[in-house]
């Protein structure tokens, strides 16, 4: 059950990305959908979405990887000499 929550949750920001890509498209091609007054306002809003979307996305496999011990630890920044 948890594992079907967690993937109606991952769900909501990848639908989000896909409507945002679909605005973009729709603005390359000058179809204006109706709650947005002007094209720019449509782009802005594609974008929006898309970068949502894709932020919420990411944020998740890596939390989930850092948890399952996937990702390597960073290199320590080697301090430069005086």
């Amino acid at each position: 059950m948890k594992r079907f929550i967690a993937l109606l949750l991952v769900c909501i920001p990848i639908i989000s990305a896909a409507y945002g890509i679909k605005l973009l498209r729709d603005v390359l091609f000058g179809i204006q959908q109706s709650p947005y007054g002007y094209l720019w306002i449509q782009f802005f809003a594609g974008l929006f979405f898309l970068a949502i979307g894709c932020y919420l996305v990411g944020s998740f496999v890596i939390y989930r990887d850092r948890k399952n011990g996937k990702v390597p630890p960073r290199k320590a920044q080697k301090k430069a000499k005086v």
